[in-house]
């Protein structure tokens, strides 16, 4: 085999991008040296790499066994390029992190700003995802770290505690769910919901709930963020689940009543999760250190 970096990184982008063209624009390669390096790489294996179509390409059984190769070594070479920078100017790099609503809106963003105070050569590359498809990207090596809840299954991937975030239904004091003190979530669906935007983490968990007891999740209307919601739910716009976090700031400004949800997967925790955090380049650890309770 006579492999070298520019191949296994145009290799791994082809499949990411799904189509030769987009993975050597992403490469900075032209679309003839691309294919010619792909070309030759198959020569040298002796086996085809990719299954061509007129929607793209995907790997073949030795296609993918080479991306997951080809994803090792690029973080090995990520490691290796931390390593030795950090010798003439300090921690530098970027690190992809996934996280899901509730991490994104109530405990992130003064851990986030603190850490990128402290290393001013590091960049964040930051998406909003529900948790089992943080699991998939995890463990398919599309990103460094996650941060997932404990309602998702996460044993192939190592995990560390992150914070508490009991989710509450909230409503009006009026509302006829208000004397209540014993709610499931199937007791709510027959009443109108405030959510958040339709590809929200924490909507999609919610309507996959609903599903789940054979019901929709009726939503009357959208807000941008918890803040929005907790408004429209305190005037009677409809139902609302949302982390207790989001709530305490609340109290006392908003007429406002919340009860904690009894299914398990109300009652979650945060995780931050990794392939191997050992495995991570420096600036990946640091970000773990610093977001550890």
């Amino acid at each position: 085999m006579h492999f070298d970096l520019i191949d296994l990184r145009l290799f791994k982008h082809t499949l990411e991008c799904g189509n030769i063209t987009a993975g050597a624009q992403r490469s900075h390669l032209s679309l003839p040296a691309a294919s010619a390096r792909i070309r030759a790489m198959e020569a040298s294996l002796g086996t085809p790499l990719l299954e061509r179509n007129r929607r793209g390409v995907q790997a073949t059984p030795a296609g993918q066994a080479l991306l997951q190769h080809a994803r090792l070594i690029g973080q090995q070479v990520e490691r290796l390029q931390f390593d030795l920078a950090q010798h003439a100017q300090g921690l530098q790099g970027q690190v992809r992190l996934l996280c899901n609503t509730a991490a994104l809106s109530e405990y992130l963003p003064e851990r986030l700003a603190g850490f990128l105070a402290n290393y001013p050569a590091i960049t964040l590359d930051i998406q909003e995802l529900p948790s089992l498809r943080i699991v998939q990207a995890i463990t398919q090596g599309a990103a460094d770290i996650g941060i997932i809840s404990t309602a998702v299954t996460s044993e192939h991937l190592q995990t560390l505690p992150f914070h508490d975030d009991p989710l509450v239904l909230i409503m009006p004091p009026a509302h006829p769910l208000a004397t209540r003190t014993d709610l499931r979530f199937a007791d709510t669906l027959d009443y109108g919901f405030v959510g958040l935007s339709s590809d929200s983490a924490l909507t999609l968990h919610l309507e996959e709930q609903a599903l789940h007891l054979g019901r929709r999740l009726q939503i009357r209307v959208r807000a941008e963020g918890f803040d929005g919601m907790i408004r429209m739910v305190a005037h009677g716009a409809g139902l609302g689940v949302v982390p207790l976090a989001a709530v305490h700031r609340w109290q006392g400004v908003l007429a406002l009543h919340n009860v904690a949800l009894k299914e398990p997967w109300g009652q979650r925790q945060l995780l931050l999760c990794a392939r191997d955090f050992s495995t991570l380049p420096g600036h990946g650890l640091a970000l773990v250190q610093h977001l550890r309770p």
